[in-house]
């Protein structure tokens, strides 16, 4: 009787191997699903940054705001007849280039 209870035993190990670690175990279906979740999340980060450039180029195809827009804030251009006023805070130096000589630093005219 001892011998078919140990042999029994052994054969419930031999089918519990394939379920816990064999080729499509738990172990493995774990896995997988955590990849999977890693692979949904950077699907959607993925999709939010095409969403956001796809938006970017219809705005400059369709428009010159966004042109503007840019063109303001990446290379501080201002439009003609406009003034600007930039405001510095307390503790900060603002060195600002002079958008026109002086009229003492004209050259005279012949």
């Amino acid at each position: 009787m001892r011998l078919i209870t140990l042999g029994l035993a052994f054969l419930l190990l031999l089918i519990q191997y394939p379920l816990w670690l064999g080729k499509g175990g738990w172990l493995r279906v774990k896995d997988f699903e955590s990849q999977v979740d890693v692979a949904h999340k950077k699907n959607a980060e993925l999709i939010a940054r095409n969403a956001k450039l796809d938006s970017e180029v219809r705005d400059l195809k369709d428009g010159t705001g966004a042109v503007e827009e840019r063109a303001r804030y990446e290379l501080s251009m201002i439009k003609q007849n406009e003034i600007f006023v930039q405001i510095v805070g307390k503790g900060q130096s603002a060195a600002l280039a002079p958008l026109a000589p002086k009229p003492a630093e004209q050259p005279p005219r012949p």
